[in-house]
C-alpha cells in the first residue's frame, strides 16, 4: 500500500466524504476480483478496502490524519497487515487496539477486508468470527427436569434456559451473547458439562437408583414409598425380593429432546439387614436355629 492512505484512493487529505466514497466505488468495481483477473488485483482490492475502512470513517479518518502510518508501527499498512497474516496474528484485534472498539475491518460501506460481495456492499462480516465459547456446569437434575441456570461471564451475569434431557456434550447456543463488532454481535456457544449424581447413573434416556428395603419386606412383599426426580411414587415388592433386584418404573427417566418421551427409572433393591442384637432373643435363637447354611 503507498504510505499515504489517500494515495490509495487517489485523492488528497482535504477530500469530502462524498469525494472519497466516489474514489473508492470506481476504484473497488475496477479492482473487483469477480471482474479483474490480472495479477495482483486481489491485494489491491484489499488495500483499497482497507483505506476506505479508515477514511469513511470520521473518528478513524481523524486518528489518521493525527498521527499517519506511525499507528502501523511506522509501516505503511500493505506491509504492516502481511507481517501480522504471515505470524497468524488476528489483524481485526489488531485494529480494534488501534481504533478503538470498532476498529476491525469487515463492516460499513467498505465491506469486508478479506472478503469479497456482491456490488451492493462491497463485502460484509465474510470471514469474521464473532462467536464466542465457553462451558456450563449443570446439576444433574436440572440436566433431567430443565430450569435455569446464571452464567456469568466476561463481567456479564444472566440467566439461561436448560432444555429438560440436555447431556454431557451438548451445546447451548445463545443469539446475541457473542462478540460484537459495528453493530453485529456474534453467539455464545456453551458447552454443557452435567454434574454426577449420589442418587442416580444415566445411561441414555433411563436412569438407575437404588433404594433401601427393609429385610421383612423383601421376604414377604409389601410396599415402600421412594421420592423420584419427577414424583413420589409408591413401590409394591413382592415377597422373596433378593438383593440387587431391579424393578422397572416406566417414563420416569430423562425425556428425549427429540421427541419429548420419557425413559424409564430402574430401582434398585438394597435389602437392610437389622442389627442382630436389636432382635428378641428368641428371635435370634430361632434364626439361628432354622435358617439355611
Amino acid at each position: 500500500m503507498s504510505k499515504s492512505l489517500y494515495d490509495t484512493l487517489g485523492v488528497d487529505s482535504g477530500a469530502s466524504a462524498e469525494e472519497v466514497k466516489r474514489a473508492y466505488r470506481k476504484l473497488a468495481r475496477q479492482y473487483h476480483p469477480d471482474i479483474n483477473k490480472e495479477a495482483g488485483a486481489e491485494e489491491k482490492f484489499k488495500e483499497i478496502n482497507a483505506a476506505y475502512e479508515i477514511l469513511s470513517d470520521e473518528k478513524k479518518r481523524a486518528q489518521y490524519d493525527q498521527f499517519g502510518d506511525s499507528m502501523f508501527g511506522g509501516q505503511n499498512f500493505h506491509d504492516f497487515a502481511r507481517n501480522q497474516y504471515s505470524q497468524n496474528v488476528n489483524l481485526d484485534e489488531i485494529l480494534s487496539s488501534i481504533f478503538g472498539a470498532s476498529g476491525g475491518f469487515g463492516a460499513g460501506a467498505g465491506g469486508s477486508f478479506g472478503g469479497f460481495g456482491g456490488f451492493g456492499g462491497f463485502g460484509g462480516f465474510e470471514g469474521v468470527n464473532l462467536d464466542l465459547t465457553s462451558r456450563i456446569t449443570i446439576p444433574f437434575a436440572t440436566a433431567i427436569l430443565g430450569g435455569k441456570q446464571r452464567v456469568n461471564l466476561q463481567h456479564d451475569s444472566f440467566e439461561i434456559k436448560i432444555p429438560a434431557g440436555i447431556q454431557s456434550g451438548e451445546t447451548i447456543r445463545l443469539k446475541g451473547k457473542g462478540k460484537s463488532l459495528q453493530g453485529r454481535s456474534g453467539d455464545l456457544l456453551l458447552k454443557v458439562e452435567v454434574a454426577p449424581s449420589q442418587e442416580y447413573l444415566r445411561e441414555g434416556n433411563d436412569l438407575t437408583k437404588s433404594f433401601d428395603l427393609p429385610l421383612k419386606t423383601a421376604l414377604f412383599g409389601g410396599k415402600v414409598t421412594i421420592p423420584t426426580l419427577h414424583k413420589e411414587i409408591t413401590l409394591k415388592v413382592p415377597a422373596n425380593t433378593k438383593n440387587a433386584q431391579q424393578f422397572r418404573v416406566k417414563e420416569l427417566g430423562a425425556p428425549n429432546r427429540k421427541s419429548g418421551v420419557k425413559g424409564d427409572l430402574y430401582l434398585k433393591a438394597n435389602i437392610i439387614l437389622p442389627p442382630i442384637e436389636s432382635l428378641e432373643p428368641s428371635l435370634r435363637e430361632a434364626l439361628e436355629q432354622h435358617l439355611p447354611e
